[in-house]
């Protein structure tokens, strides 16, 4: 089985998405795998046959704004000119998002669903996973296992039914860590240094969008 996976992380480096991928492949083990990263640059006319001649095709992805990222809808337009008549890959996807909840991201899986529709591709499954910040934190911790116990479920389910060409329900998930620990050193750890260094207070993040002044 041929499996093309695009990274849709907009970083260069060290994203989870990528971070999530190297979770998936292993138990993709016995399969051609191919991994496409984007950034700003689009893939190739090459590539993107290449990716159209896949048996299972995996987007994962950070969501942006409840959305996917623009640089990857960009791609998606691009792949969905190519010729998709001999294979018809069936698209899964894993999408993370720095709230706790997995289910933030419905949004973004209802937009592959109705991309792969126009493309009249055969929709597979999502993992949509929460707390993605906190993954690479964890990154040492066995999936199915301690806060990576929901995630080592949900990518094995996702593995079986991509090596099988098979559909299965959306999975949408929570690290097994207590909601109030996470936002602890969520706001610790991301938020308030991500704060300080755009020049922001921290009570600059609770405040409405159109009360801060961004020049203070």
């Amino acid at each position: 089985m041929k499996i093309s996976i695009i990274n849709g992380s907009p970083k260069i480096s060290k994203s989870t998405s990528a971070l999530l991928i190297d979770y998936l492949t292993p138990q993709l083990n016995g399969n051609d795998i191919h991994i496409y990263r984007i950034h700003k640059e689009l893939l190739s006319d090459c590539q993107l046959a290449d990716i159209a001649d896949s048996d299972a095709l995996i987007f994962a992805f950070p969501l942006y704004v409840d959305s996917i990222p623009s640089h990857l809808l960009r791609m998606l337009i691009e792949l969905a000119k190519q010729d998709f008549t001999k294979r018809k890959p069936m698209v899964y996807c894993i999408i993370n998002n720095g709230f706790y909840e997995g289910k933030q991201n419905h949004l973004a899986i209802e937009q592959i669903k109705i991309w792969c529709q126009q493309t009249h591709l055969t929709w597979g499954q999502a993992i949509g996973t929460g707390a993605g910040e906190m993954l690479p934190y964890i990154s040492s911790v066995p999936l199915g296992h301690g806060p990576n116990k929901n995630l080592g479920h949900a990518l094995s389910i996702l593995s079986q039914n991509i090596k099988s060409a098979q559909s299965g329900q959306d999975l949408f998930i929570s690290p097994n860590y207590p909601r109030f620990l996470w936002k602890m050193n969520a706001s610790m750890f991301v938020w308030y240094p991500r704060a300080k260094a755009n020049g922001l207070k921290r009570k600059a993040l609770y405040q409405q969008t159109d009360k801060i002044n961004f020049h203070q």
